[in-house]
């Protein structure tokens, strides 16, 4: 495993059975998310996608004229039927213009009052407020439905809101679980992993935490396994079991891991996508249009604040808010500004305890011997 920047993997320790770390003394390294030596060939299944594309491709060739006509008029008989539809259900007695042409522009319901959305649903975002604007019309943006994107995921939060749950873990304490997502900060670092994923562990391993009374040998197999589903649910190429085994020092075996998978998914009733604060702070970042230097201060105050324990019940928009808040005011940027609070829905008043509970946690660390984050931000 490629810890290249320095790091000694073997000094974190967790209590238990494994070491919070790869082997010591390894003979050369293991590239990224590369299987160990004899492990299967990562990825060999996609191969077959080529081929069945050109599979389809050649029977759609041997379609006569009169089948694609009958396909053309079916399809044109199904959309002229749900444009009637949306022109019923769109002029509620009010007189409207609908124009169905090629180019985005022609796409767009024009009301009366002069708005203009691509669903009459669609919560219209007032002119000076709308950060998005400058997408509309782009399909892989849903820049048209972003506010109704974050305001779902802001009500999402209320659904996986958790209390402080080591009173009920009597083989645990506040400052493994520190020891444990600092490993895993490490490991999202060497994995070359996304900023979602680690995120998404951490509240997995919480998640679970809350609801299962475990021991401590069984802490770092959680932690890996929490980041093994994390990535199958944000990487594009996940890291295999092979790697997780390899990065745990083979503490533990795969019928372990594929057991925990099947515990900690059953714990959450298979429902993982829980919102996490990274993605609240660059949708509220991009509302002042902060620099990345801004930005990533304010990334690395939201990740110090997973090691902490009294950060576990924080909903992730308010704490999201909050280090960007943090950010603003060290480097004089200026305050709350009424664009941030439309979007994000704090106003400073709300914001200011926990913006002075992340400014001790940055004068006064809990444990200073937990430096993978701060390792991680001081590269240029």
């Amino acid at each position: 495993m490629p810890f290249s920047r320095g790091k000694n993997p073997s000094s974190i320790k967790v209590p238990g059975k494994g070491s919070l770390g790869v082997m010591e003394n390894q003979e050369g390294v293991l590239s990224k998310r590369s299987s160990p030596p004899g492990g299967v060939k990562k990825r060999s299944a996609f191969v077959d996608i080529t081929n069945a594309t050109k599979i389809q491709m050649n029977n759609q060739t041997k379609i006569g004229k009169p089948a694609k006509k009958a396909l053309r008029s079916k399809e044109a008989a199904k959309n002229e039927a749900n444009l009637k539809e949306l022109k019923a259900v769109c002029s509620n007695g009010q007189s409207m213009k609908l124009e169905v042409g090629l180019s985005p522009e022609k796409d767009l319901v024009v009301w009366p009052q002069g708005e203009t959305t691509l669903c009459p649903g669609r919560q219209v975002v007032p002119d000076e407020f709308d950060i998005d604007k400058e997408f509309y019309g782009d399909v892989s943006m849903s820049a048209e439905y972003a506010k109704e994107i974050f305001d779902y995921l802001r009500e999402r939060e209320e659904k996986f809101v958790l209390k402080d749950y080591m009173n009920s873990q009597p083989d645990l304490n506040k400052d493994m679980r520190g020891i444990l997502v600092d490993w895993m900060v490490e490991l999202q670092e060497n994995f070359e992993l996304n900023h979602e994923t680690l995120y998404l562990a951490v509240k997995l391993m919480d998640h679970y935490l809350a609801c299962s009374v475990i021991m401590r040998e069984s802490l770092q197999l959680i932690g890996s396994t929490a980041m093994l589903i994390a990535s199958k649910f944000e990487e594009r190429t996940p890291p295999c079991i092979d790697d997780f085994l390899y990065i745990c020092d083979d503490a533990y075996n795969r019928e372990e891991i594929i057991a925990m998978e099947i515990n900690i998914l059953q714990a959450l009733r298979f429902d993982i996508n829980i919102p996490v604060p990274y993605r609240f702070l660059r949708r509220y970042a991009k509302c002042v249009s902060a620099s990345m230097e801004t930005l990533t201060l304010a990334r690395y105050v939201c990740e110090l604040s997973l090691l902490e324990l009294q950060q576990v019940p924080e909903r992730g928009s308010r704490l999201a808010a909050a280090c960007l808040l943090l950010a603003l005011i060290t480097k004089g940027l200026g305050g709350w500004t009424t664009m941030l609070e439309y979007h994000t829905g704090y106003t400073v008043k709300e914001l200011t305890p926990l913006v002075k509970m992340l400014r001790t946690m940055l004068a006064c660390p809990t444990d200073d011997k937990l430096t993978a984050v701060t390792t991680k931000y001081s590269h240029k």
